[in-house]
């Protein structure tokens, strides 16, 4: 039985490599070969459960893959469907992007408005367990099969936060997630604010009629945009260099046009993706909003624009995914989720491990109203003393003040007040 195993085994390897002689694939270990074919053999004829060659093929790829490194993985027919229904912005689930580190699961960020952000997972999260069942040396494929479920259906997640020393157990209901990858409004006049909180196969179309739909609402004309890509774990690649690409001008780059290059070990894998277009908003000062949870593609266009000095980068520290993952179809269902480059970008910077350094670093403080003994610092009015009497044109909806809009958004998101400020700085140097 081993020998006709082995057979078949070197009959594939030989029948397969030929089609990539010409990458140069290095020759085969038949001795490895043996010991896999031999281990196979005896998993199948002792094995304490029966299993179909089909399990155990699967098994090996997926062992092999998980080896690797953190991203790379078996796409089994769940895993390959779900990956496109991702892609597409709509799928089951709790709404997080997830990776390992060091045999934890670790939140890259939680997908706004969905059962996990609103439960208050946080980047940088560790989940410790799924329904109390530990997830120590699980793989990902795995961890993201026990987190999909029905919609409706409960899930308990163990989590331990850094700086924290006891782990919180948080219940959530999986939802239909619908990703809405493109938000948009005005802060104030003049000054746009744009979310992105994942890259998608529309979000550059849909970017571009939300900067027109801004423009309309200023008579014409943007004097500051705010790009957040904070908490963005992501997505298409293409995604991302369409994005950055139209806040580049082509013609004034001249020689250095790159928005990013893939390197890899092999040739085919080496590519450079260059600007090809106008920029959308004409130099308009441009900052974008990173911190732990803007991975991959969230990186690439704020290092290509970092780069080419279009836009000042603000916030946190990157997550520091660095790496392009390739997805190979091994048949109408199941695919092969394999690392097979870095980017860097366009001056030769390495993502990986690394992530992005912000231009100003600024961290996500929370701004309180002082009491008691320093009460003083803060301006005390009559509407701050329990019990005032309403204004009557407050109790008919009366318009916050200009300065009690500003106050709320620095309380709120310190970072993004703090972005606007510094937008309307730069807007008033250039009178």
């Amino acid at each position: 039985m081993y020998r006709k195993l082995l057979i078949i085994l070197l009959i594939s390897v030989s029948l397969h490599f030929p089609v990539f002689a010409a990458q140069q694939v290095d020759k085969i270990d038949t001795e490895a070969v043996q010991r896999f074919g031999m281990a196979v053999s005896e998993i199948k004829r002792l094995y304490v459960n029966q299993l179909t060659d089909k399990a155990i093929f699967n098994f090996a790829i997926a062992g092999i893959l998980a080896g690797l490194d953190p991203h790379s993985m078996y796409l089994n027919e769940e895993a390959f469907k779900e990956l496109s229904m991702q892609t597409s912005g709509e799928f089951v689930g709790i709404g997080i992007e997830i990776t390992q580190e060091k045999g934890m699961v670790k939140v890259i960020s939680p997908i706004d408005d969905t059962p996990a952000a609103q439960a208050g997972i946080k980047a940088g999260d560790y989940i410790l367990a799924i329904d109390n069942k530990p997830l120590i040396e699980v793989s990902l494929p795995e961890v993201a099969q026990r987190l999909r479920g029905n919609k409706g259906e409960k899930v308990k997640l163990t989590i331990i936060r850094k700086k924290e020393k006891k782990p919180r157990q948080i219940i959530l209901k999986r939802d239909l997630i619908r990703v809405q990858s493109v938000k948009s409004k005005l802060l104030e006049k003049g000054f746009g604010y744009i979310r992105i909180t994942h890259f998608q196969e529309t979000t550059a179309t849909t970017l571009e009629q939300a900067i027109q739909s801004l423009k309309k609402q200023s008579n014409g004309q943007l004097n500051g945009l705010i790009l957040d890509l904070r908490n963005n774990p992501g997505g298409l690649l293409d995604s991302g260099i369409e994005v950055a690409d139209l806040f580049l001008d082509h013609q004034k780059l001249k020689h250095k046009k790159s928005i990013v290059s893939i390197k890899g070990r092999v040739d085919e894998m080496n590519k450079t993706f260059y600007s090809s277009s106008p920029d959308i908003i004409y130099g308009t000062p441009l900052i974008i909003l990173i911190n732990e949870g803007s991975a991959s593609a969230s990186e690439i266009v704020a290092g290509a624009l970092q780069d080419h000095k279009r836009a000042i980068i603000m916030g946190e520290r990157s997550f520091g995914k660095g790496s392009v993952q390739t997805i190979f179809q091994l048949d109408k269902s199941t695919g092969i989720k394999l690392t097979t480059g870095l980017y860097y970008t366009p001056n030769g910077r390495s993502i990986q491990a690394k992530g992005i350094q912000p231009d100003i670093v600024v961290d996500n403080l929370k701004i309180q109203k002082p009491k008691e003994e320093i009460a003083f610092l803060w301006p005390i009015r009559e509407n701050d003393i329990d019990g005032h009497f309403e204004n009557e044109t407050s109790m008919f909806g009366k318009q916050p003040t200009k300065a009690e809009k500003e106050q709320l958004l620095a309380t709120s998101d310190y970072q993004l007040n703090t972005a606007l400020q510094l937008l309307k700085s730069l807007n008033l140097l250039k009178q």
